[in-house]
């Protein structure tokens, strides 16, 4: 693996976390908004990665593939939970519905805590690997003085 792809799956890293980050601060921040139709709740979103990894060997001559584009993580897209809504009986609540029910996201706070942790230090790894490749680049400059 090249530098270059090295840099390209730490970049690739960074933003995904950089989207996981995002979507849990989202969570947390509608964690509490409640509403009185069930189709109107904000449900708890997460995205959805998947490893890209260049093919081993190439179509022709069996050297190994070099395509940058095929390495790293993508992001699917963002899928909505499916986990239940939580409904309260708050007849006093200016959202509650006709029979006094109000409905609150399916938002678990102490779990995207941990999706926030686990992002950010997942990010962490990644800026210190690019940070490792820039220092090897900038180690191999100075050999040829």
């Amino acid at each position: 693996m090249s530098l270059s792809n090295i840099f390209d799956v730490a970049g690739s890293g960074m933003n995904a976390q950089s989207i996981r980050l995002n979507t849990t601060a989202s969570n947390i921040a509608n964690a509490e908004t409640a509403s009185s139709s069930i189709d109107q709740v904000y449900r708890g979103r997460h995205p959805v990665f998947s490893a890209v990894q260049a093919a081993v060997m190439s179509g022709q001559g069996g050297g190994f593939s070099d395509d940058a584009s095929a390495i790293g993580v993508r992001v699917n897209g963002i899928v909505e939970s499916d986990a239940p809504l939580q409904p309260r009986y708050e007849p006093n609540n200016p959202n509650a519905n006709e029979e006094g029910y109000v409905y609150y996201p399916n938002v678990n706070v102490v779990e995207e805590m941990t999706n926030m942790i686990s992002a950010s230090r997942s990010f962490q790894v990644n800026v210190e690997v690019m940070n490792a490749a820039k220092q090897m680049v900038q180690r191999v400059l100075t050999l040829g003085q």
